[in-house]
């Protein structure tokens, strides 16, 4: 093995748990599911001899950063990609999982690669006199705009203009909601294990142990299960946002158990059945034959109105966040938004109102609409971007 040329262990281990941050973040990128759980895991796999074995830890990385085929058929493009800067054209077939002889160890590859630029996944290496096309592309090899390499979590959803980058918008948009779901689970849960032991489902477990209790069952108080009722504005000025807001909101119907979807532009549509189906475009069919006149001009003021009257007494108790989806630009009376608004507000317990127009420069929120809904608005947030709709779980967590 190369000598590497670093003073102390804990140099080493700095550079590795570094570029391992890295790669994680190229792994996200390409849209897989990764959390803390796994980068903890992954660490641990940096103090073991797997690390001194660069195909036992591919092989490792690969069984615990692949949660699905797609993502299992990629992994390797993208290892080699990051930890050994081959270059790796998007759409390129991926080769096979068995490592080839000679391959260095990631200790090895971090030394070679010195102070190298990190490689993003899905960049493309130019070989020496491959000249430049008119393929819009720039001279360092990346393609301008979206791309495979580019972490679309932090584009303005309006810039996306790519069909295949904002289809992959489209997928991250619905996995985020299904991943806020397992995790807001998860923290419901734990909360739950409460200090008083539950001797009778105690009991009727520690049947199966014969009679012993090897688990012992908690209880505590039962919270309320968080409802959301989702407002999505369809109105001409949301067109650029409409379709990533529907999927978010479709994969929130297919995940959150108690959730219902309002979609409104110059009247209100009740579209929870339609958006529940499973398959997404069908979903999306079925919602633009029940939401005749989307892209118009919009009412906010009326829609909530209609909403209070018909809709809030079914669908919102003590536990409902209505979370609206809108730029604030309404054609009708600001203070009917204002009454319609205080209203719905007396009714639940949250009011989140996310606008894509506060990721803009210079934004104020200066429409008479806007204006008259604030006072009555728990969280205004903008929603320009998928990091900015993720950022909404830490609030949902806390109600």
């Amino acid at each position: 093995m190369t000598a590497l040329p670093l003073d102390t262990v804990e140099d080493i281990g700095a550079i590795l748990r570094y570029r391992l941050a890295g790669f994680v973040r190229s792994l996200r990128d390409s849209g897989f599911k990764v959390g803390l759980a796994e980068t903890n895991d992954a660490l641990r796999l940096l103090n073991t001899p797997i690390m001194n074995r660069s195909g036992s830890l591919r092989a490792a990385y690969r069984s615990l950063f692949c949660g699905r085929l797609s993502d299992w058929q990629r992994f390797d493009e993208i290892f080699d990609a990051y930890w050994t800067g081959r270059g790796v054209k998007s759409g390129v077939k991926v080769s096979g999982s068995n490592t080839r002889k000679g391959t260095k160890t990631i200790r090895e590859l971090v030394d070679a690669q010195g102070n190298r630029q990190e490689t993003i996944a899905g960049d493309v290496e130019r070989q020496p006199g491959e000249e430049d096309e008119d393929t819009g592309e720039t001279p360092s090899g990346r393609r301008e705009g979206a791309s495979i390499a580019e972490n679309l979590g932090q584009v303005d959803i309006r810039n996306i203009h790519d069909p295949e980058a904002l289809e992959k918008a489209h997928d991250l948009a619905e996995r985020l909601a299904r991943s806020m779901r397992v995790r807001l689970t998860r923290r419901d849960r734990q909360k739950r294990k409460g200090p008083r032991l539950d001797l009778r489902r105690t009991i009727r477990h520690s049947i199966a142990h014969g009679g012993t209790p090897i688990e012992l069952i908690h209880k505590g108080p039962r919270s309320r299960q968080l409802r959301l009722v989702i407002l999505l504005d369809a109105s001409g000025s949301m067109n650029n946002y409409t379709g990533v807001f529907t999927r978010f909101v479709h994969g929130i119907l297919d995940n959150f158990r108690e959730a219902e979807a309002f979609l409104f532009h110059t009247r209100l549509v009740h579209v929870s059945s339609a958006l529940s189906e499973r398959d997404a475009a069908r979903a999306l069919d079925r919602m633009g034959l029940m939401a005749q006149g989307v892209g118009g001009g919009t009412k906010i003021g009326e829609a909530l109105a209609d909403f209070n009257r018909f809709h809030a007494a079914r669908v919102i108790h003590s536990r409902t966040c209505v979370m609206i989806l809108s730029d604030g630009y309404d054609t009708g009376a600001p203070e009917i938004l204002g009454e319609e608004m205080a209203r719905l507000r007396r009714r639940c317990r949250r009011i989140a109102w996310l606008n894509p127009l506060i990721g803009w420069e210079g934004y104020t929120p200066a429409t008479g609409g806007m204006q008259a809904a604030l006072p009555h608005v728990d969280l205004f947030a903008p929603a320009h971007n998928l990091d900015s709709l993720a950022a909404l779980e830490p609030y949902l967590a806390k109600l």
